[in-house]
């Protein structure tokens, strides 16, 4: 897409440019045999879709780069040039790799100059609000080298031992402060420099991008998250996901 439609950068020279990453690779096994878990329908709409709106929904971000399961870039390009998306935003699908680390590598190398915040975005969160999209971008833009969205927790959380065998009792070693504890989502924000640095010092597989930049001894701020910004992991998450879904087009016209 051209970028003749969106503000010029002398229009707004203060405000750096905003990539978001969305790693698409993973078969999603939880959710049962069949497509991949990107590209099962929401609303009758690959779940991939709706989480490359969420992310093109803010006006601060003017690329997309989605990283596509390694022998279906052409399919997810395709998939992307047959919905409507934001004309504002870029679209860029890549190939990824066999881990969510390598893939948000290959897609953070797709990267052109001149974007300086990325967002690193779940395409299992199809639901995230652009509101929480923005927050993250703004802690990014204040001075934060990374910048998570995450909610207090409701259920008490216990430590254990794991058991050697699955189903088996775990013996509780502990009972972290639940005040103190948050469920982190996406997108996770970063400076791009800082994003890079981790990726290429940062060796063994880590659950997220923050857990890299932690190891940098860099500080990882949290804002609010959403609970519509859950992730779509299991057949009950899809139900929750349709009636979140439903509810929005009825009383927002989404």
């Amino acid at each position: 897409m051209s970028e003749d439609s969106r503000p010029s950068p002398s229009a707004a020279p203060s405000r750096a440019r905003t990539a978001a990453v969305i790693p698409a690779a993973g078969r999603g096994v939880r959710l049962g045999p069949g497509a991949p878990k990107a590209l099962r329908a929401l609303g009758g709409t690959p779940m991939l879709i709706h989480a490359v709106r969420a992310m093109a929904a803010s006006r601060a971000v003017s690329l997309v780069v989605v990283v596509a399961p390694p022998d279906g870039a052409a399919e997810v390009k395709s998939l992307l040039d047959a919905h409507a998306l934001p004309e504002r935003t870029d679209f860029l699908v890549v190939p990824g790799g066999q881990t969510r680390q390598q893939s948000v590598r290959l897609g953070l190398d797709a990267l052109p100059p001149g974007h300086d915040i990325v967002l690193v975005h779940d395409a299992a969160r199809p639901l995230v609000p652009v509101d929480t999209v923005d927050a993250v971008i703004e802690a990014v833009r204040d001075g934060a080298p990374a910048v998570v969205p995450a909610l207090p927790l409701a259920d008490t959380v216990k430590q254990v031992e794991p058991a050697g065998t699955p189903g088996e009792p775990e013996p509780v070693v502990a009972t972290p402060e639940r005040a103190r504890l948050r469920a982190v989502q996406t997108p996770q924000g970063f400076d791009r420099a800082t994003l890079v640095r981790a990726h290429e010092t940062v060796t063994g597989e880590v659950t997220d991008d923050a857990g890299m930049v932690e190891q940098l001894g860099l500080t990882v701020v949290a804002v609010p998250g959403h609970e519509e910004a859950f992730k779509v992991t299991r057949p009950l998450d899809l139900v929750l996901a349709e009636a979140v879904l439903a509810r929005r087009r009825l009383n927002d016209g989404f």
